[in-house]
């Protein structure tokens, strides 16, 4: 691998199953910020394992951000998108676009905003 090459470097970390559903999850809905509970209910088939190893490696890669609070009990631990997380949604979008052109014909998708989208 080409450490030097750009879409090496990052499909070393992206391109890891859940990574990408996680971020569109975090992005989804009216809130900045999710709680743990809430991504993992939105993915299911996914393990709490799994979870927390791709949100830990998100925050690494600077595209979350990790909020603790800890006022209250049970602490409460939220995630949300940062800048260049919020960048890379627009990637995200161009693969629905593309999937929806080429691979899934998906009335519902065609017409819904991901921010909006509840599947």
């Amino acid at each position: 691998m080409d450490k030097k090459c750009p879409v090496y470097a990052v499909m070393n970390f992206m391109g890891k199953r859940w990574t990408i559903l996680i971020l569109l999850e975090l992005y989804k809905g009216k809130s900045a910020w999710k709680r743990y509970s809430e991504v993992k209910k939105k993915l299911p088939g996914i393990t709490p394992k799994v979870l927390s190893m791709r949100l830990k490696e998100l925050q690494k890669e600077k595209l979350i951000l990790h909020k603790i609070d800890a006022s209250d009990f049970p602490i409460k631990s939220t995630y949300s998108l940062t800048k260049s997380g919020e960048e890379f949604i627009k990637i995200v979008k161009a693969i629905k676009h593309w999937g929806l052109y080429w691979k899934v014909k998906s009335g519902a998708c065609e017409s819904t905003n991901c921010k909006k989208c509840e599947f």
